[in-house]
């Protein structure tokens, strides 16, 4: 059995269901995802499955991916991900992978990349409270005091500061699929999944409930 997929995020949409409950949900392209490397446990220490997903011109591929593409097939993907695997034996180079895995109701990890929102002060990337905006308070939107006096006399590793925010790799856990529309290779999940439209996701089968 694969234990998972690459996708790719649509957006989102709302649903109804057969009792009228408004279901909002993420709309995901999942494959056909294509088989391009089998890894066990005697060649590689472990069990997986190398999935490509989404096309490439070929000749933006390097020539050594062009060599480990002809492999399963010859067709260039701008994706490759490593998902789990029962038996990687009763896989074979080159075989599609869709929704199929899948079953409407079934619950889900999806893993993607968060928004990227550039550089950022403590307000917006650590919810600092910030300083009065009245009664001659010059210190509105800055952090403040970062110091430790005489001793150790440094700024502790960790403090929270302004820097880049977003661009994190987030995991949302059981997510109940609604819907799944083999004929389009598409799957509509329960509620919202991290990153921003045209994202590549993984979602992978919850083991342990």
């Amino acid at each position: 059995m694969c234990k998972g997929i690459v996708g790719k995020k649509l957006g989102m949409t709302s649903v109804y269901a057969p009792n009228g409950k408004y279901i909002p949900v993420t709309v995901l392209k999942v494959g056909p995802c294509v088989v391009t490397q089998i890894k066990n446990d005697k060649t590689d220490g472990y069990k997986a499955l190398q999935l490509g997903f989404g096309d490439k011109k070929e000749a933006k591929a390097t020539k050594p991916l062009k060599g480990h593409f002809e492999k399963s097939g010859g067709a260039c993907f701008s994706t490759l991900k490593e998902v789990g695997v029962d038996d990687p034996d009763s896989y074979t180079l080159g075989q599609n992978i869709g929704p199929e895995i899948f079953a409407v109701g079934e619950k889900v990890n999806v893993t993607g990349s968060s928004k990227g929102r550039g550089f950022s002060g403590v307000i917006k990337r650590h919810g600092f409270g910030g300083g009065r905006m009245t009664h001659g308070c010059k210190n509105h939107r800055v952090p403040g005091s970062i110091g430790c006096s005489a001793w150790p006399a440094k700024v502790i590793k960790g403090k929270r500061m302004p820097g880049q925010y977003g661009v994190e790799t987030k995991t949302v856990r059981n997510l109940e699929i609604v819907e799944i529309r083999p004929d389009e290779n598409l799957i509509l999940l329960k509620g919202p999944i991290p990153g921003s439209r045209s994202g590549i996701v993984t979602i992978n089968k919850v083991l342990f409930a």
